[in-house]
């Protein structure tokens, strides 16, 4: 599918936008180990969580939409999930695929994980490598990659686990097996990532325990066997796709909008903290906490942006929002330093790679040293463009954005993917004022 956009002018409105992708995984993922109904409200229906639903479903849990939008998931309890009768098939979802791996590293049957061809090149090592030192089986290809099968067992060992990198998707892959080992197990990170498992699997009655280390990591411990209460879980907005029709409003002038029910937990504020030392005008209304998340609406006005260095700490907080931060950089006074980037590397795709490629076909001076991303603006004219997403969502939107901002149009080959995390995106950008459309290949 090709999506073009070509400039536009002032976005103004309100921009709703779908409910927070890892928190609608880990609603999902969850209430399938809870006994008796979880309701969710809000859950993302993008294909990445529809594949996870689907999933879930073929391990024997009843997961289905009703008429009034909300989902009920009818659990069967921890390690009680049953064997699989074909392949699951993630598509796209690794956020889905990493955690079903602690999930299933707890069942003592084999199940067999396949995903798109974005997917299969991602590696998974790092998931695995703990959920063996615990007792499971896994055989994969080179690098641990899909497709894989993973044969799990029922009396896990606990263990403490030091991550070499801050990952919610390995912390909460471990924490998910550690519900089947008797004991304590502990994930120890660098740095803290986004806590989303932790928050829920406290409310649904895990004994789950983090501490601050004094080199400024992160040590999580839960204590296994625990049995885990349903819940009307409630998903907020999603702050990552929030971040596509920010930047935007940040960088077009006269723009004014307002972002309602954003996720503002301090684990993924990274990107505001960013914009606001880059000069920023957002505002932050009605702040309230919705089933344990701090949420609130984001008020957004056009700004004059400057650039800034990024310190690699903050890596973790906005690890999905680099590719369009480096969109806002290009129209900012000056250079702006993204340090240590490797993370990106090993997403949906090489973002690094794709980012600094397609700013630089863009007209935008940019470059790569080592793990650190530099874009020099504010450009001054744009080139015509045609970007190749490589399966990646977040690319396709970023350059979309690029393409509105600028002085010439981008055309995004690839731009299906969208709808893993936002169902609707080129409809939502047109109601604001873009000028987003279709096009024949």
């Amino acid at each position: 599918m090709l999506l073009q956009a070509a400039p536009h002018g002032a976005l103004q409105g309100d921009a709703v936008v779908p409910g927070d992708k890892s928190m609608s995984h880990r609603s999902l993922l969850l209430a399938a180990l809870a006994v008796g109904e979880s309701r969710i409200t809000g859950l993302l229906e993008g294909a990445d969580v529809m594949a996870t639903a689907g999933a879930l479903r073929a391990l024997g849990a009843t997961v289905e939409r009703q008429p009034d939008g909300t989902w009920t998931v009818r659990g069967c309890g921890v390690a009680g999930l049953a064997e699989p009768a074909d392949v699951l098939d993630l598509g796209n979802a690794g956020t889905g695929a990493r955690l079903l791996m602690g999930l299933l590293a707890g069942h003592a049957f084999t199940t067999f994980l396949s995903g798109d061809a974005s997917l299969r090149s991602r590696p998974m090592r790092r998931v695995t490598e703990p959920l063996v030192a615990m007792g499971a089986s896994v055989l994969g290809r080179s690098g641990g990659r899909l497709p894989l099968a993973i044969t799990g067992r029922n009396d896990l060992v606990p263990i403490t686990w030091r991550s070499p990198v801050a990952s919610a998707q390995i912390k909460s892959a471990v924490l998910l097996a550690g519900l089947h080992a008797p004991g304590r197990t502990t994930v120890v990170e660098p740095l803290p990532s986004r806590d989303h498992t932790e928050r829920m699997l406290a409310a649904m009655g895990a004994k789950i325990t983090g501490e601050a280390g004094a080199d400024g990591g992160w040590t999580v411990a839960i204590e296994g066997e625990a049995e885990l209460a349903p819940q009307a879980f409630l998903v907020p907005a999603d702050p990552s796709s929030a971040a596509f029709p920010l930047v935007a409003a940040l960088t077009a002038p006269g723009s004014a909008l307002t972002l309602p029910g954003i996720s503002v937990n301090p684990l993924r504020t990274g990107l505001l903290a960013t914009l606001r030392e880059m000069g920023a005008k957002l505002e932050l209304a009605n702040e309230r906490s919705v089933a344990g998340e701090p949420v609130a609406d984001l008020e957004v006005r056009a700004s004059r942006l400057v650039g800034v260095d990024v310190p690699a700490a903050r890596a973790p907080s906005m690890i999905d929002e680099y590719p369009i931060l480096a969109v806002a950089a290009a129209f900012a006074q000056g250079t702006t330093r993204m340090r240590g980037l490797a993370e990106l590397r090993v997403k949906e795709s090489d973002r690094l790679l794709l980012v600094a490629e397609g700013l630089a076909a863009c007209g935008v001076e940019v470059a790569v040293e080592g793990d650190d991303l530099l874009v020099t603006g504010p450009v001054r004219a744009t080139r015509a463009a045609r970007i190749d997403a490589h399966h990646d969502h977040r690319i396709a939107m970023s350059f979309l954005v690029m393409g509105g901002l600028g002085s010439a149009p981008v055309t995004v080959a690839g731009a299906e993917t969208i709808e893993t995390s936002f169902p609707g995106f080129a409809d939502l950008m047109n109601r604001l004022g873009a000028g987003l459309e279709a096009i024949e290949p």
